[in-house]
C-alpha cells in the first residue's frame, strides 16, 4: 500500500466520531493491507512504531521537526515558526509548505515505516542532527496529506480518538463483519499485548487459530489481573465462596520477567506495560532467590525504611522514578519484591491454573531473599474471619487486604468476582470505604489565591467501556505545590477540542483547557451520589485528591460499575 493511499484511511478516521464507522473503516482498511505490512499499519494507524512495552520513541523535539520542515521545503526556520503560529499544527504547515512547493511525491507504508524506525533507534552522537535529515529526506518524498501525517506521528500527536481496544474490534469485524470474535482477540491480546503481532496472525491463520497460538512469553508483559471493590464481607463470600486473603500492600505493581542462561535478562513492567528496570538495580540479584530458568511473576515493589524497620509509603517508593538520581535512592531506600503470583514457569504456562495450584508452584520456585519475599495468604469462608484478619494486617501497617477466589484462573482486567481488595475505611462516619481512581478530562483556570497557579480546579471522569465519563470537579486537597505540579504536567497534555475519547459533558461542566487522557489521580470523598449532570451519573460527595497515579494509564482507572458497588445506589 501506497502511503498516500493508507493517509486517506487516516483523514477518513480523523472526521469520523462514530465508533462503529471507525471500525468499519479500520476494517476495510485491514482487509487491503497486505500481510506483510498489516503489522506496521496497525502501529502506525496508532500514531507509534511497536506496542507500548518496547518503548521505541521518537525524541524529536518541536524545534527539531521545525528544522526538518524548513530543510524539506527549502525555507527559512523563522517562517516555518510563523506558520506554525498561524495553523497551531506543524502536521497542517506541512501539508501547505508541500503544497507549495509542488511536492508530488509517494512513499509505500513499508518503506515509511521503516525509515522513521531509523530515525527512533538512532542514537548517540550526531544523533540529533541525522534524525532531523532523515525526517527532512522522507517529507521530501512525500506529498501533502502524507506528510501532515508523518509529522502528527512523529510528534506524537496522531491521536485519531481510539485505542488497541478498536483495532481489536476491527478484527473481529473484517473477519466476521460483526464484534462476536472480540473475546477471543481479548484474551489473546491480554496475554501477549501486542496488535501488530495479532493483526498478523489473524490475516495469516484467522482469529480462532491466531487466538489458540498465543502463550504467554518472557519479556512480553501480561495485562494485569485486577481487583473489584465490594464493601461488605458477606456479600464477598456469597460471590466468591472461599477466599485466599493476602495482605495489601501499597506499592508499585511490577512484572518481574527473568530468562537464565546465555542470553538471559530481567525485566520489570508496570501494570501500564512500561518497562522500569532500571528503576531497581536490586533485580541483578533477583535470580539467585529463583529456582526456574524461566518465569513471569506478578509482585508489589515496596522501598524498605531500614531505620524505622518497616515498609516505606507509596510515595516514598515512587521517589524511584528520578531516574537521575536511582543510585542515591536505591541505597537510602532499599526495595524488596513482595511477589504474589506466578504466571510462566519455563514452558509451562500457568494462567489457567486455579489460584491455590499457582501458589504452591510459586513456593518451589521463589524463596525468600534479600530482595524478595513471597506472600503468604490464609484461606477462609467466613465474614467473620475475613473482618479479622482485616483488622490483624491494618494493626501490621498494610493497607487492608486482597481477597481472591481459591479456584480463579489468571484472568487478566477486572472480570467476575475474581479478586477484590478491602482497604481502611476513613475514620469519620460516611466516608468512602475505598479511593477512587479518575483520569483528569481537563482544567479550569484559578480565580482569586488561585491565579498565579494558572489552574483552580479539574475535571476528572471515570471509565465506561471505552469512554470516559465524568465523575466530579476537584479543587481541594491539593497544596500549592501540587497545584504547580499539575499545571506542569496538564501543559504538555492540553488539545483544542475534547477528545473523542470523552463523553459529551454539561455545559456548565465545560472546562477552560481540555487534555489528552493520560494523567490519573487517586481521590477520597465522603460518598457517592447519583447526578443528573454528569455523564456517568454519579457524583462525589467532598472530593479531594489523596496523590497522582503515575503507574497507572487512564482506562486503568475505576470504573462505572466499582462505582456504583462502593456506593450504597445499588
Amino acid at each position: 500500500m501506497r502511503f498516500s493511499e493508507f493517509s486517506l484511511y487516516l483523514e477518513k478516521l480523523e472526521k469520523t466520531s462514530s465508533r462503529i464507522e471507525i471500525t468499519k473503516i479500520l476494517a476495510d482498511l485491514i482487509k487491503k493491507a497486505e500481510s506483510s505490512e498489516i503489522d506496521k499499519i496497525c502501529y502506525l494507524v496508532l500514531g507509534s512504531l511497536r506496542p507500548k512495552y518496547e518503548g521505541l520513541v521518537f525524541n524529536l523535539a518541536e524545534k527539531m521537526v521545525i528544522e526538518s520542515i524548513a530543510i524539506a521545503y527549502d525555507t527559512q526556520k523563522e517562517d516555518v515558526v510563523s506558520l506554525f503560529k498561524e495553523k497551531g499544527d506543524l502536521g497542517d504547515v506541512a501539508l501547505f509548505l508541500s503544497g507549495k512547493k509542488g511536492v508530488k511525491g509517494d512513499l509505500s507504508v513499508e518503506k515509511t515505516y521503516d525509515l522513521l524506525v531509523e530515525i527512533a533507534r538512532d542514537e548517540g552522537e550526531g544523533s540529533q542532527e541525522r534524525k532531523i535529515n532523515k525526517l527532512s529526506e522522507i517529507l521530501s518524498s512525500l506529498g501533502g496529506d502524507s506528510a501532515k501525517f508523518v509529522i502528527r506521528i512523529v510528534l506524537g500527536k496522531l491521536r485519531l480518538g481510539f485505542s488497541d481496544k478498536t483495532i481489536l474490534d476491527a478484527l473481529s469485524w473484517f473477519e466476521s463483519n460483526d464484534k462476536s470474535l472480540k473475546p477471543l482477540l481479548e484474551k489473546a491480546y491480554s496475554v501477549l499485548p501486542d496488535v501488530g503481532f495479532l493483526s498478523l496472525q489473524v490475516k495469516k491463520l484467522g482469529v480462532k487459530k491466531a487466538s489458540e497460538s498465543i502463550s504467554p512469553k518472557v519479556g512480553v508483559p501480561v495485562l494485569p489481573m485486577l481487583a473489584q471493590r465490594l464493601k461488605d464481607t458477606r456479600e464477598m463470600i456469597e460471590k466468591m465462596k472461599k477466599v485466599a486473603v493476602e495482605p495489601k500492600i501499597d506499592g508499585l505493581r511490577v512484572q518481574i520477567h527473568l530468562l537464565k542462561g546465555k542470553n538471559g535478562f530481567v525485566k520489570a513492567y508496570t501494570r501500564n506495560l512500561n518497562e522500569v528496570s532500571w528503576m531497581f538495580p536490586e533485580l541483578k540479584k533477583i535470580g539467585d532467590s529463583i529456582k526456574s530458568q524461566a518465569v513471569i511473576l506478578d509482585s508489589e515493589a515496596v522501598g524498605v525504611d531500614e531505620k524505622r524497620k518497616k515498609l516505606a509509603d507509596f510515595q516514598t517508593t515512587m521517589t524511584r522514578r528520578r531516574k537521575h538520581e536511582i543510585e542515591t535512592y536505591s541505597s537510602s531506600v532499599p526495595i524488596k519484591f513482595f511477589v504474589f503470583d506466578i504466571l510462566l514457569d519455563g514452558n509451562e504456562n500457568l494462567m489457567n491454573f486455579p489460584f491455590d495450584k499457582r501458589k504452591e508452584r510459586l513456593k518451589k520456585v521463589v524463596f525468600d531473599s534479600e530482595v524478595v519475599k513471597v506472600v503468604d495468604y490464609q484461606e477462609t469462608d467466613s465474614p467473620d474471619e475475613i473482618a479479622r484478619l482485616f483488622k490483624e494486617n491494618i494493626k501490621k501497617g498494610f493497607e487492608g487486604i486482597m481477597l481472591k477466589k481459591i479456584d480463579s484462573h489468571y484472568v487478566p482486567g477486572r472480570t467476575g468476582w475474581r479478586w477484590v481488595k478491602m482497604k481502611e475505611d476513613e475514620k469519620s462516619e460516611g466516608k468512602l470505604a475505598d479511593t477512587v481512581d479518575g483520569v483528569i478530562m481537563g482544567y479550569y483556570l484559578g480565580k482569586g489565591k488561585r491565579t498565579k497557579f494558572g489552574v483552580g480546579g479539574f475535571l476528572v471522569g471515570i471509565v465506561d467501556k471505552d469512554k470516559i465519563k465524568s465523575l466530579t470537579k476537584l479543587g481541594t486537597g491539593l497544596t500549592d505545590d501540587e497545584f504547580y505540579l499539575l499545571k506542569e504536567k496538564l501543559k504538555g497534555l492540553e488539545v483544542k477540542e475534547k477528545p473523542k475519547e470523552y463523553e459529551e459533558v454539561d455545559k456548565t461542566l465545560v472546562p477552560d483547557f481540555w487534555v489528552r487522557p493520560s494523567l490519573v489521580v487517586e481521590i477520597a470523598a465522603d460518598e457517592v451520589t447519583k447526578s443528573p449532570i454528569h455523564s456517568s451519573g454519579y457524583a462525589l460527595r467532598f472530593p479531594r485528591l489523596v496523590r497522582l497515579r503515575e503507574d497507572k494509564d487512564a482506562f486503568s482507572a475505576t470504573n462505572v460499575s466499582e462505582i456504583k458497588n462502593l456506593s450504597s445506589l445499588k
